[in-house]
């Protein structure tokens, strides 16, 4: 099979190089072009990257040259981990040169015609791409959710679709990569918890809402639930974790919550996309799971983690969710997405 020729856009970023580190072995991806910021153009990537995985960078691309974040490069589809608050404009140029985006940015997931896409929940939202007559020939953006909430809607998805759901609560607590690198300053986290992420409690509530809302056949109508949210930046490295409370529309025991979580699959698992895990959510029956440090590379670091289910006297049911937030969260999700792009026929190689 003639690999896709990927570009990565903030190459040299936390994401980026997560991006980078899993499609070193990717059976339809291959890195092609990396791109960043002005500093590090025209340099080889291993002269501008900082590398801060486990593990050696990728031999593949330690000599690519690093280019400007803009139209053309040697790709045929691009994967964004630049800032939000440059990506959209960026973003933007390069699907209107032809390109398609699988961007991790929040700039674009909420615009109506931009499908917020999490391959096991929603994968019907790319009829959006189809809104203006046939699969498109021309670039597009399709977007990958906040890391929050990607484990939380995952966790929330086969609720919805057995019980139905009236309210949900969340708090969560979510790791210092999640802020990017160098990120949280040390002496603001250590014995210390942050009980403010900038944006992060509207993402998580109308980014939930819209994941779980439903294609009209022109347009989402979001999920008719309110969601609120508290988010709280702690010190550990990789792995957010939720508190959820959720009020669901019927009656449901609490065995028949673990059966929906446990017997939960999705298109990716039918297709068997490379990256789709066997088992998208992994339900934990000890009392003191999941934590970060055991259960974020479950799955590869793609399975949500579930455990803590239990009555709760206010809404109703609770339990707690953890995932990587990295992968899950962030690059491995835009991969699953450009997986299930190409299954679906809106990405091939040599665009």
């Amino acid at each position: 099979m003639e690999r896709i020729r990927t570009g990565i856009l903030g190459a040299t970023g936390t994401v980026g190089q997560r991006l980078i580190a899993l499609l070193e072995h990717h059976p339809q991806f291959a890195v092609t072009a990396v791109a960043a910021s002005d500093r590090s153009e025209g340099k080889r990537y291993a002269e501008a990257c900082s590398w801060r995985l486990p593990g050696e960078m990728p031999a593949a691309v330690r000599t690519v040259v690093v280019q400007a974040p803009r139209p053309p490069l040697d790709c045929d589809i691009v994967l964004s981990s630049l800032p939000s608050d440059i990506a959209g404009p960026i973003e933007l140029d390069f699907a209107r040169a032809g390109y398609p985006v699988i961007s991790n940015s929040a700039a674009h997931r909420m615009e109506e015609t931009v499908p917020l896409l999490l391959p096991e929940v929603n994968p019907d939202h790319l009829a959006l791409l189809e809104s203006d007559g046939g699969k498109r020939e021309q670039g597009f953006i399709v977007t990958n959710p906040n890391c929050s909430t990607i484990m939380i809607a995952l966790a929330l998805a086969p609720l919805a679709a057995r019980f139905g759901i009236e309210a949900v609560v969340v708090s969560t607590m979510q790791a210092l990569s999640g802020a990017g690198y160098p990120g949280v300053a040390s002496l603001d986290i250590t014995d210390n918890v942050l009980p403010f992420i900038a944006n992060e409690e509207e993402k998580i509530a109308r980014e939930t809402r819209k994941i779980l809302g439903r294609w009209n056949g022109s347009r989402i109508d979001p999920a008719p639930f309110p969601v609120s949210a508290q988010c709280h930046r702690v010190n550990v490295m990789d792995g957010h974790l939720a508190a959820v409370r959720v009020k669901l529309g019927s009656s449901a025991e609490l065995t028949e919550l673990e059966d929906a979580f446990t017997s939960f699959r999705g298109l990716p698992q039918q297709l068997g996309l490379p990256s789709a895990p066997e088992h998208p959510i992994v339900v934990r029956a000890e009392p003191d799971r999941p934590q970060p440090r055991l259960d974020r590379d479950a799955g590869g670091g793609m399975s949500v983690t579930v455990g803590r289910i239990a009555r709760d006297e206010v809404l109703g049911h609770r339990f707690v969710a953890l995932s990587h937030n990295t992968i899950r969260g962030a690059a491995g999700a835009a991969i699953l997405n450009a997986e299930l792009l190409a299954a679906r026929g809106y990405i091939c190689a040599g665009r």
